[in-house]
């Protein structure tokens, strides 16, 4: 079950989380978010992780350009888009970056047609993302199979677990969740900790039946070459 800690703000945070398990972390750029965080900010912690761990940038509706930009000059390992982003600038910024999330709110009829488009993985979170609130995860069956997805919308230590058995994601994101408070921006250590551990068992709990959250590819297939 991969994990992505999304909002990290600090490096304390940041290193937290890695040590807590976490597969991936995503640092906010878009403006008005509690958890936005700046280019030096982001650049001081990335010189502190260690190998392996993956990091993202989170966007929403901003400049192709700047967003590619800002990716590579910074050495993020890929891009989340969390906005109404035209296809066009989607397939520019997947051509630029090594690997390319998008979110959607659950129940956009446009998820049905990501399996045709250049996402790596789609996120499915609420209606209104970073927020906390939980939405109904019959909502996420409408990804395409063979597409990874990653459930973001409200989860946190006590509802993992279930959300894992009823929707069977590739992955899960956390941002508010494992906050000390919702809006915070600070990572609460016992409550990360928990999450984690319940999103494992609860993976490992599935794959005992066999089920594989993505047949025939490896998590971190996109990253071979650019390893």
């Amino acid at each position: 079950m991969f994990v992505k800690v999304c909002g990290i703000t600090t490096e304390e945070d940041a290193l937290l989380a890695v040590a807590l398990g976490a597969d991936a972390l995503g640092f906010v750029f878009a403006p008005g978010s509690p958890r936005q965080v700046t280019r030096e900010t982001v650049g001081a912690i990335l010189h502190r992780l260690p190998p392996g761990i993956i990091t993202v940038g989170v966007f929403r509706d901003e400049a192709r350009d700047r967003v590619v930009e800002i990716v590579n000059t910074l050495g993020v390992g890929g891009v989340q888009l969390h906005g109404r982003e035209p296809m066009s600038d989607v397939r520019f910024i997947r051509r630029r970056v090594p690997f390319l999330i998008q979110g959607f709110a659950a129940g956009d009829p446009a998820i049905a047609a990501v399996g045709n488009g250049p996402v790596d993985i789609v996120l499915v979170d609420s209606a209104e993302p970073g927020s906390g609130a939980v939405f109904d995860w019959a909502l996420a069956e409408g990804v395409p199979a063979g597409v990874r997805l990653l459930l973001a919308g409200g989860l946190n230590a006590e509802n993992v677990a279930q959300a894992v058995r009823r929707v069977r994601p590739w992955g899960v994101d956390v941002s508010s969740g494992v906050e000390t408070f919702a809006g915070s921006g600070r990572k609460d250590a016992r409550k990360l900790r928990r999450f984690v551990e319940a999103a494992r068992t609860a993976g490992e709990e599935l794959a005992t039946d066999g089920w594989m959250p993505h047949p025939g590819a490896a998590p971190y297939d996109w990253m071979v070459d650019g390893a």
